[in-house]
């Protein structure tokens, strides 16, 4: 489907800019297809070979783009790497979970990798003449493959944060299904938006084609920062404006904010678990524009759940909406595997088309995560009585307080309303008679004027039981994060692993 996108794409935009640089030079549609075809070719005589896994360790940029679509017109495998994940992360993906049969990379990424198979270097352009300069065949195009829904296009790794990352590998089939449930599958539809993630992750592996089939613009950002992203919603008057929660709230804290132009910014799109308030509030407010919750993993092809741009605000906070078209979403009990109440929190099992073929050679979790046709996704959460999901957190990361169970996305979501809080995350601390008791780590919304825990407990009081309210409170400056750009919760449950405190 990708292979077939690029060229199919070309000939509907052709001079259409499909992928801006962060430095302003651009590559038309038709350009995206004649150097996909050189590269792939260029490729071919390095060796690589259809059905071969190629880690792709290369930045964010317009060169993965360029060799993501010259590998699947190749009909390799292409397992994006990170370029946030230390060297024995990377060495790690693509040794034992990818086993990769070669990789792509700059000399930047392959330092310090401890691995044995063919690397081909590769330098990042400065300009369209020198993208994946070295590789290009001139004037070539590989032989058309022939069609086959069955193929495997790319692993993308998932993030790892409660065990070691698994590969989700995609096919030709399901990468069209996503397209089908992401957009449409609409031709001409598209329009500029910034890459908020890492390119290796499934916002891009497995949309991109979905996005160039529909004439999107990718403006390319490596390293996200609140600059980047809003200049471009600003000069490219992007009609959209996309991020994980903590993304949203330092644009808002972006002193040059006021001074944008946002006026064509029509909607704010967040991922994740249910936003805190004040950003939701806040952002609606100053971007003068709509909101919507999504809810995915990659697992599920980075589909599943969304808020209606008119829902009621309670929908907004507490939830992360109703399953998308095509998806169908059940609660399961974690253990039984079986459906469970309304109101009873399970594991969050979704089906649909866009759900990934396997985890790349390992049936042993792949026939776990994909038992009884349902992909198991980890998470937990409940349905409420208008068939919201709401999240309480990862299989796990609820803990035991004496007798009782503690999902700390449930303290969080009420703690995150007290004035005095700019962001949250409660961890479990051990604890020698009650197993465990709960921290709220807290970022005050004014360091000089911190909440007391005493204030916190009276707080969450009024919606939560006693059991739930954290009995510690230690504030910081800023979170641990993950290469996703997610609260890193293990590295705060470290924080918390003495006893004594």
């Amino acid at each position: 489907m990708w292979a077939e996108t690029i060229p199919a794409a070309a000939r509907r935009f052709a001079d259409r800019a499909a992928l801006v640089a962060e430095e302003g030079w651009t590559i038309s549609f038709t350009q995206l297809d004649r150097l996909t075809d050189e590269v792939a070719v260029g490729l071919a005589r390095r060796g690589v070979r259809q059905g071969e896994v190629v880690a792709l360790l290369v930045p964010s940029s317009v060169d993965y783009i360029v060799l993501y679509g010259a590998l699947a017109k190749l009909g390799a495998i292409t397992a994006g790497v990170s370029s946030r994940l230390a060297a024995p992360e990377r060495t790690r993906l693509v040794n034992d979970v990818a086993g990769a049969d070669r990789a792509i990379a700059t000399a930047a990424l392959a330092d310090d990798m401890a691995i044995d198979i063919d690397v081909i270097d590769i330098t990042l352009a400065d300009g369209p003449g020198s993208v994946a300069q070295g590789l290009r065949a001139p004037d070539e195009a590989p032989p058309p493959l022939a069609p086959d829904g069955d193929r495997p296009v790319t692993v993308v790794f998932t993030s790892g944060t409660t065990g070691v990352p698994k590969g989700a590998m995609f096919t030709n089939r399901i990468l069209a299904d996503i397209a089908v449930v992401d957009t449409g599958n609409g031709w001409g539809e598209g329009g500029p938006i910034t890459s908020n993630t890492q390119m290796a992750h499934i916002g891009v592996m497995g949309k991109v084609p979905a996005q160039f089939a529909a004439g999107t613009t990718l403006h390319v950002i490596d390293r996200w920062s609140a600059t980047a992203v809003l200049d471009a919603v600003a000069r490219y008057r992007m009609p959209a404006v996309g991020g994980v929660a903590p993304q949203i709230a330092l644009m808002l804290r972006h002193p040059e904010f006021d001074r944008y132009d946002f006026s064509a910014v029509k909607l704010i799109v967040t991922g994740g678990a249910p936003s805190p308030p004040d950003i939701i509030e806040e952002a609606r407010r100053r971007f003068d524009a709509h909101w919507t919750q999504r809810y995915a993993c990659t697992e599920g092809g980075g589909v599943g759940t969304f808020t209606w741009i008119d829902a009621p605000m309670e929908e907004m906070l507490a939830t992360v909406g109703r399953p998308r078209p095509g998806i169908e979403l059940q609660i399961r009990d974690p253990d039984g595997d079986q459906p469970v109440a309304p109101g009873t929190v399970g594991e969050v099992c979704l089906r649909s088309p866009a759900v990934m073929a396997e985890y790349w050679r390992d049936p042993v979790a792949t026939a776990a995560a994909l038992r009884g046709g349902w992909l198991h996704t980890g998470d937990q959460g409940w349905l409420d009585d208008t068939g919201c999901l709401r999240l309480v957190g990862r299989r796990g990361e609820g803990y035991h307080q004496g007798g009782e169970v503690v999902f700390p996305v449930e303290t969080e979501r009420v703690l995150a309303w007290h004035p005095k809080v700019d962001r949250v995350c409660v961890v479990p601390r051990p604890h020698e008679v009650l197993g465990a008791v709960g921290v709220a780590v807290v970022i005050p919304a004014d360091p000089q004027h911190p909440p007391s825990l005493e204030e916190l407990t009276e707080f969450g009081r009024r919606h939560l039981a006693d059991f739930k309210l954290p009995r510690f409170l230690r504030l910081t400056d800023a979170f641990p994060m993950t290469p996703m750009s997610k609260i890193d919760r293990v590295a705060l449950e470290r924080d918390e692993a003495d006893p004594t405190g």
